[in-house]
């Protein structure tokens, strides 16, 4: 981390022992170590939380972007639910009494045949056995 060499440390140890002397050495040591040690902790929630706070914003941004995409396909979603609704009233304007039953028994037999397609080969199994 510093590129102090293993001699370096050998001459800061006996510097250390010499000016502290032998019976505080151990406890001096002990307590350089803890105050590392906190030190390398405190470094380490740093970035932790520096990390943490890109993250959420990275994911406050991809929200929104989603929040976008979901709101213009529930506008286009609407858009085409009222042409559909402007399209079934101007026909239904449109029509004669004597072409509504038609059309309606023409419209039954279209929900008729989507219900045959989209259900489960069991039930038509069912239908056939009836």
């Amino acid at each position: 981390m510093f590129d102090i060499s293993f001699m370096e440390l050998l001459i800061i140890a006996v510097i250390a022992l010499i000016v502290i002397g032998p019976e505080r050495l151990p406890t001096v040591s002990r307590t350089l170590g803890h105050l590392y040690g906190r030190c390398r902790n405190f470094i380490y929630s740093v970035k932790t939380d520096i990390h943490n706070e890109i993250r959420m914003e990275e994911l406050k941004k991809m929200q929104s972007s989603v929040q976008d995409t979901i709101e213009s396909v529930k506008d286009s979603v609407q858009q085409g639910i009222n042409q559909l609704e402007t399209t079934l009233t101007n026909d239904k304007n449109n029509e004669n009494p004597s072409e509504h039953s038609s059309t309606t028994q023409s419209s039954s037999e279209v929900r008729q045949s989507l219900s045959n397609t989209y259900e489960s080969p069991q039930a038509r199994n069912r239908e056939k056995e009836k």
